[in-house]
Formats: structure tokens, sequence, C-alpha cells
């Protein structure tokens, strides 16, 4: 299928399809004209590159976990490897200190008006 129809069924921008591609999460073969064209599969991989987006993680880790993702039972099909493992809990412990910070930022303005 060409990127306008993988945009279509995946409600994904032609720009961003292009940039996972870049980024090597998501592989398109070139027809003689130049053309993308991706596999049917490719609308199973761009729900599954959204939903780690979603879930906080940047392309460059998803570009560690996507080959440790089992195809057909993604919601279940996760190769827990010590590596992986390793890498999502740094992930994890990333946005905790985020959000302990947030939290602090939050408080701080709280009080600040609460002095007003």
């Amino acid at each position: 299928m060409l990127i306008g129809e993988l945009s279509r069924r995946t409600g994904v921008s032609r720009r961003l399809l292009r940039y996972y591609e870049d980024q090597g999460l998501l592989q398109a073969e070139r027809g003689p004209n130049g053309y993308r064209a991706y596999a049917e599969d490719a609308v199973t991989a761009v729900g599954r590159i959204r939903f780690l987006l979603d879930a906080g993680l940047t392309t460059e880790v998803i570009q560690a976990v996507l080959p440790c993702v089992d195809q057909d039972t993604f919601d279940t099909g996760v190769d827990w490897c010590a590596e992986l493992r390793d890498l999502l809990a740094g992930e994890l412990a990333a946005m905790d200190e985020r959000l302990n910070c947030l939290q602090e930022r939050r408080s701080s303005l709280t009080g600040l008006l609460g002095q007003s």
C-alpha cells in the first residue's frame, strides 16, 4: 500500500510515517517510480509504534524494544530479556523523576497562589 493509504488507515500523517521510517521503526520498499510501498502488516506496526510513544518511550527506545515484540501477540509477546527489562526500568525511573519534579513545581506554584 502507498503512504497515503497507510496514513488513512492509521490516522497518522504522512510526515510522521516518513519520520518513523527515518528512525528505523517502519520499513517500506521503493517501487520503480520511487514511491514507498508498505506491506499490509505496516498498519499493525504503526499501531505498536503509537502505543509505545503514548507510553512515553522515545523513538530510540522504541527501536530497541520493537525487535523484542512478537508481531502477532503484541500485548503479551514481549521477550523480557534482562537488557530490555533494564532499559524499560530506566525509562520508568526517569519518568518518575520528571513526575516528582513537576509535583514539586506544582506545590511551589500552589503556595505562591495561596499567598495572594
